[in-house]
């Protein structure tokens, strides 16, 4: 019985903290367009820059750390980590871009990834290839795939030239590595999850949660994100990036 009671005080002690540590919740948030709505798609899929920077401040006076994939082993070793991505590589998200210029300094670094649609890029309202080029070398955008034309993945058979021709065709224009896809609609099933271990080391959904370690098979390929929305408010967007952050400033 003593045998017991000492295994189980063993557990607790050496486990359990474990266990916290991996859950720790980290958001990955979801943007699409950074602009003022004028009444084209869907109003809830922009975020209006006044908003958006007012998002952004909020995160550098709580003591966020904005990541991006390619740090994605620092997120255990960071205040409050976060990421912050954009899908469909509207040309409005330059208005992303110029903030996060706006606010960074020796405290606070802010980045981001942009996942682009490949074959979209240089469309009048998708950003260019210098757009691109220019954010990848500022080391404050990481440029990374949302496919190249934007299918749902289970229901299609080119899934390589989705998968591998984007990748290679950003890499071309930015001269850095695509490690991420995030699939359109947020939809993957094992075959495109399988599919995506060839090329990519991140899968991202749009599974409305903070992401924790979970220790489940293929935890990589199912990043969960959260939407930031045109109607959130900053007292919205404050629980949906969590309230544990301690804010410094």
């Amino acid at each position: 019985m003593k045998k017991i009671v000492v295994a189980f005080v063993c557990l607790v002690i050496f486990i359990l903290p474990s266990q916290v540590l991996a859950q720790r919740k980290i958001p990955i948030l979801v943007y699409h367009s950074i602009d003022e709505f004028h009444g084209h798609g869907s109003k809830e899929l922009y975020v209006t820059p006044d908003n958006f920077k007012k998002q952004m401040l909020y995160l550098r006076d709580h003591n966020f750390t904005l990541l991006t994939f390619d740090r994605w082993q620092d997120r255990h070793k960071v205040n409050n980590p976060i990421f912050i991505t954009f899908d469909d590589g509207y040309k409005n998200n330059l208005n992303a871009f110029a903030i996060f210029q706006q606010l960074k300094n020796e405290q606070f670094t802010p980045t981001g990834t942009m996942f682009v649609i490949s074959d979209f890029i240089g469309r009048s309202n998708r950003l260019s290839k210098e757009d691109l080029k220019k954010m990848a070398d500022s080391k404050i955008i990481s440029i990374q795939s949302h496919t190249a034309t934007h299918p749902d993945l289970t229901k299609i058979k080119q899934i390589e030239y989705e998968l591998k021709e984007s990748k290679e065709k950003i890499e071309k224009i930015t001269g850095k590595p695509v490690i991420a896809l995030s699939y359109p609609y947020g939809t993957a099933d094992d075959n495109i999850i399988n599919e995506t271990k060839k090329y990519y080391l991140f899968g991202l959904t749009t599974t409305p949660e903070s992401f924790y370690e979970k220790g489940i098979k293929d935890e990589l390929y199912l990043l969960p994100r959260l939407y930031v929305k045109y109607s959130t408010t900053l007292n919205e967007f404050a629980k949906i990036v969590g309230n544990e952050a301690t804010k410094t400033r």
